[in-house]
């Protein structure tokens, strides 16, 4: 399990009193309100930032970091990545998962070993997880309740059933 989960990623700046345009990756971006801090992967290095303001322009949340007052200060960090440690993540509902968790599941079906989850993309109705597997290439399953039977995130392990047409 990964223990730091992204949250954001610095788009640009806003201003020039050291606010930032952070694009939310998570489902929920009005949890930025509640959180206190985050840690900037730089490449290089992870800074932990203490939030100060939280603000909502279109898509974007705008955060303004303590101790950094200047355009120059945070300018740099355009394109890095936010991230929080598990203990300040979002609590999560049962049957729900972080995608982190997933990526690198084994997938079996009855039959055995399916393949490797990849991907999870959202559509809005349900996720769908992306399986690359050995025998039928690229399968896509909806995560719904009928399809995922199974998920262990200790084992790293996944139970689906194959709804018909869904393999070829």
């Amino acid at each position: 399990m990964e223990q730091f989960l992204q949250v954001g990623i610095i788009s640009s700046t806003h201003g020039v009193r050291g606010e930032v345009k952070v694009f939310p990756t998570t489902d929920d971006a009005v949890r930025f309100k509640n959180l206190k801090k985050v840690i900037l992967n730089t490449g290089k290095e992870q800074i932990p930032l203490e939030i100060e303001n939280v603000k909502f322009f279109k898509q974007f949340v705008i955060l303004k970091f303590k101790g950094i007052d200047n355009i120059n200060d945070i300018e740099k960090y355009k394109g890095k990545s936010l991230f929080v440690d598990r203990e300040n993540a979002v609590k999560l509902e049962k049957d729900e998962y972080y995608i982190a968790d997933l990526i690198g599941m084994q997938v079996f079906t009855e039959e055995g070993r399916l393949g490797v989850l990849k991907d999870v993309l959202e559509t809005g109705v349900n996720e769908v997880y992306v399986v690359d597997s050995d025998k039928y290439g690229e399968v896509l399953i909806p995560a719904i309740q009928q399809c995922i039977l199974d998920v262990n995130v200790q084992e790293q392990t996944m139970k689906v059933y194959l709804l018909e047409g869904l393999i070829s």
